[in-house]
């Protein structure tokens, strides 16, 4: 049961939903040329049309900012400082990697980038599974998805030395 009440939870989900939409906007500004730099891209038989991580990732941050407004909802700031805090910093190394990928075309950083993604949502998942577990299932495709981008980071770097040096 929630510590706000309907009054404070409302707004509460429309800022949830601002931070969550916010970094997909810093990562799509350095993603603005990017459907045209993965298709220059040799990519695994196994990669994904462009037309798919725009839809994928909408939904995514979706369903990452309810699960942190679902924390938030358990007592927020004040009960559960670090775990809303670890959302945040996901959110930014979520965000960096457009930049190192798209924008600054650095692949080994942004591999790294991914990596590190990858072990801090799997922290956030196991922090907000422990406040509320609905909160942790909202997470689960961000997880999957985040291993499968790890998977074809690493081969996009790979095979494409002279673009992603």
């Amino acid at each position: 049961m929630s510590s706000f009440s309907l009054r404070q939870q409302i707004p509460g989900l429309v800022g949830w939903l601002a931070i969550g939409f916010a970094t997909a906007a810093t990562g799509a500004i350095a993603s603005v040329q990017a459907a045209g730099f993965y298709l220059q891209l040799a990519r695994p038989d196994w990669a994904p049309p462009a037309g798919v991580f725009g839809p994928v990732w909408s939904l995514l941050y979706v369903l990452m900012s309810v699960a942190a407004w679902l924390v938030w909802r358990e007592g927020g700031w004040r009960a559960h400082p670090k775990t809303l805090a670890l959302f945040l910093v996901q959110l930014v190394v979520n965000a960096l990697w457009s930049w190192l990928f798209f924008a600054w075309h650095l692949g080994a950083a942004a591999f790294v980038d991914v990596c590190v993604l990858l072990v801090l949502i799997v922290a956030t998942l196991a922090a907000f599974w422990r406040v509320r577990v609905l909160a942790g299932v909202l997470l689960l495709p961000y997880l999957a998805w985040v291993a499968f981008a790890t998977a074809l980071c690493y081969q996009a770097w790979r095979l494409n030395p002279e673009l992603l040096g």
